[in-house]
């Protein structure tokens, strides 16, 4: 028992070890470092709730995709009665006059025979896609359409009809329309570049090659080189199709000092292609001082003087202009025929008369209201606001 006291009082004192161990550690040693805590799991965010407006815009989204196959079962039903109808009554003579004509006039239209193309190029400059609403991009694709219907039924058709810097929500709507129809479209051409490509590539051409590339002369008529081989003679004349001298080209703007007297075969005229709110001043006119190109208006004023409201345009309307142009060589026939006949009656309008439907509202908004417009300029051609007339109906 006289020997255990010392033997526990010693175990409870620090080895030598430990303490000669504790006496070379530094006093500023640093401490060792610790584990990092693991991160909190993230917690998802609650969608927000969508509010009553934006689910009535998905429940009629739904409704009418699913209604969109029946009601074209039913059309086609429809047209297939009437066609049957018409048969029968062609058979058996009881066609008047007015039927007959109406019927003759469009076997006309949609004859695919021999036309005489005018040997001219038409641009709509489709490079304002980041200046309107979606509204506005929406009402700008559908006179993309009428426009494209328009020449393919004319008469004497443009030879090229071109669309330059397509991007942005219009090619987006572009897509989406009619699976992508418009890359269907027969004798049009859809740029994501810029107008002025037309010139440039020209000039490369030029450089690259000298003078052994196809030509233009002031009547559009085409001439090759003898020695060209043919499959080189035809990729010649699909870059000539592209291609344009610079000094050929003209931006129609309703802001131009110049007015438009005639159309020339073997030049280009570029159609500003923007809806908007009458936002934007002289903005086609600034595009061609900044491409150093000739700029000019259509001859509204000469021609329609007793027009008491704005001189107002579509895309499409402004191409049917042009149309008519061609087939008559007579500016005020054009105008009239595209015109609708109530912008004649100003004040007729402004007191609710004329045939309108709102009494009241200015005659810009009634056309824009009455053919799909979303706003009060529809193009930058032969004046601010824009409406379709006679549009031609046409699906994609």
């Amino acid at each position: 028992m006289s020997q255990a006291a010392p033997n526990d009082a010693s175990s409870n004192l620090p080895s030598n070890r430990a303490v000669n161990a504790a006496q070379a550690q530094p006093e500023d040693a640093p401490e060792p470092a610790q584990q990092p805590a693991s991160p909190a799991p993230a917690v998802p965010s609650q969608p927000q709730p969508l509010s009553k407006k934006a689910q009535k815009k998905l429940a009629k989204a739904a409704y009418i995709s699913e209604r969109k196959k029946e009601r074209r079962a039913a059309e086609k039903e429809r047209r297939k009665e009437k066609k049957r109808l018409l048969a029968e009554k062609r058979a058996a003579g009881e066609l008047d006059a007015e039927e007959a004509e109406l019927q003759r006039r469009k076997r006309q239209r949609t004859d695919k025979g021999p036309r005489t193309p005018f040997d001219a190029r038409v641009v709509v400059d489709l490079g304002f896609d980041d200046m309107m609403t979606e509204n506005e991009v929406k009402s700008l694709t559908s006179q993309l359409a009428y426009t494209y219907s328009a020449n393919r039924k004319a008469e004497r058709p443009f030879s090229s009809l071109l669309f330059t810097s397509l991007n942005g929500r219009t090619l987006a709507r572009m897509d989406a329309t009619n699976n992508a129809a418009y890359k269907r479209w027969v004798g049009a051409e859809w740029w994501a570049e810029g107008y002025e490509r037309l010139w440039e590539a020209r000039e490369q051409d030029m450089n690259a090659h000298g003078e052994g590339l196809i030509t233009h002369d002031c009547e559009g008529e085409e001439a090759t080189p003898e020695r060209e081989r043919p499959e080189e003679t035809k990729r010649a004349k699909a870059r000539a199709r592209s291609q344009a001298a610079k000094d050929t080209v003209i931006y129609l703007t309703a802001d131009a000092d110049d007015e438009l007297t005639e159309l020339k075969e073997g030049e280009t005229y570029i159609i500003g292609g923007i809806v908007d709110h009458n936002r934007y001043k002289n903005l086609c006119l600034n595009k061609s001082r900044e491409h150093e190109i000739r700029s000019a208006r259509l001859p509204i004023g000469t021609y329609l003087s007793e027009m008491r409201t704005r001189k107002v345009l579509t895309v499409n309307q402004t191409f049917e202009i042009l149309l008519k142009w061609v087939e008559t060589r007579d500016w005020e026939q054009a105008l009239y025929s595209v015109i609708p006949k109530r912008k004649f009656n100003a004040e007729g309008r402004r007191r609710g008369g004329g045939g309108s439907s709102k009494g009241g509202q200015s005659s810009d908004e009634g056309d824009a209201e009455e053919w799909g417009c979303a706003s009060r300029r529809c193009c930058r051609f032969g004046g601010r606001v824009g409406a379709a007339a006679n549009m031609p109906s046409f699906r994609g």
